[in-house]
């Protein structure tokens, strides 16, 4: 059993593999009792159990496919009704590599409902007992992509691009409530998200893919240097420094009440 004390409960979905089997590991580490959230029983049972085995926390798992509104709510309904809860990852969702004409609109129905929706809802659900008890952590997993928009299917880019600028918004909102919000930014990582997407791993630029373990670390590392955005593949972290300044600058050019000598007629 664990003789340090728990630093809080995290829950953590999309947790039976890959990147939040990580987190699940990385953050038991850490102290904290895991709430594990994913479909597949017997992969989340047997991270679980692994969890526990090495840490001696409290590893809670639920079963829930988050695009089906009624395990959704479940899952909301445990963020809200649970005061352990200081840590939220909201790591559930899944890609496309085809170009918008050759993909299935319905497929891209379900990739909005579960990169963008479920993980809105999650985050409202979270949101105000975090700022009731004055304290608490949204990690959103977004990506590159999120940025390099026209890499790979434009949906999936577009479901990540939201992400980032939710995260935005949330940590403009929360920041001063106690409340921490990271946006991770993976680039190309080594997890089924490529076969599952009708990609192979092996086919794939070695120089480009980073393992699920490093992606990780490096994340949690971002967190605890208080990164609201965090790019592990990123290697001069003065360019989003410097990208980000941009865009707040011309944020503040965005609205006039004559429109630009450009644009006026003749």
């Amino acid at each position: 059993m664990a003789t340090n004390p728990s630093t809080g409960t995290a829950l953590i979905t999309g947790a039976s593999a890959g990147i939040g089997a990580i987190y699940a590991d990385r953050l038991a580490r850490r102290g904290y009792d895991l709430i594990l959230v994913a479909r597949n029983e017997a992969r989340l049972r047997a991270v679980a159990d692994k969890a526990a085995a090495n840490t001696g926390r409290h590893v809670q798992t639920v079963i829930a496919d988050l695009g089906k509104k009624n395990d959704l709510l479940r899952v909301e309904k445990i963020l809200r009704d649970d005061p352990s809860i200081t840590m939220m990852v909201n790591n559930a969702g899944f890609a496309s590599v085809q170009p918008l004409l050759n993909e299935n609109v319905d497929r891209m129905e379900d990739m909005i409902a579960l990169n963008v929706t479920a993980l809105t809802r999650l985050a409202y659900a979270a949101a105000p007992g975090f700022v009731a008890r004055g304290k608490g952590t949204i990690i959103n997993i977004s990506s590159i992509v999120g940025i390099s928009v026209e890499t790979l299917n434009g949906v999936y880019g577009a479901s990540k691009a939201y992400v980032l600028a939710l995260s935005h918004s949330l940590q403009h909102e929360l920041a001063g409530k106690g409340v921490r919000v990271q946006a991770v930014l993976p680039g190309a990582t080594a997890t089924e998200i490529w076969e599952n997407a009708g990609v192979q791993l092996s086919s794939l630029p070695k120089e480009i893919v980073m393992s699920a373990d490093e992606m990780v670390d490096a994340a949690l590392a971002g967190l605890d240097q208080g990164e609201t955005v965090t790019i592990p593949s990123l290697q001069d972290g003065s360019e989003w420094t410097r990208y980000e300044e941009a865009r707040r600058a011309l944020s503040s050019r965005l609205s006039t009440d004559h429109a630009a000598p450009r644009y006026r007629a003749a």
